[in-house]
C-alpha cells in the first residue's frame, strides 16, 4: 500500500499546532479535539497537506477517531 509523501506523524504535528494545555482544556468545537486529548485517547496525529499547501491533522486510532485536531 503506498503513503502519500504529505503525511506526517505526532512529533511534527505537534510542533506544528503548537498544543498547550491551556488549548486542552477547551476545544473550540465540541466535533474537535487537541492533539492532547487526541494521543491521551490512544490516538496518533496525521497532518495531510492538500496541493494547495494548507494543512489539515487528524486523531487516527483511539477514542477520538477521525476528529479534527486543533
Amino acid at each position: 500500500m503506498r503513503k502519500s509523501s504529505c503525511t506526517v506523524v505526532a512529533a511534527l504535528a505537534l510542533s506544528v499546532l503548537g498544543a498547550t494545555g491551556a488549548e486542552a482544556s477547551a476545544p473550540s468545537v465540541a466535533s474537535d479535539v487537541t492533539a492532547t486529548e487526541c494521543l491521551q485517547g490512544g490516538g496518533g496525529i496525521v497532518v495531510t497537506a492538500d496541493g494547495a499547501g494548507a494543512l489539515t491533522a487528524f486523531c487516527r486510532g483511539g477514542i477520538h477517531d477521525g476528529q479534527i485536531v486543533t
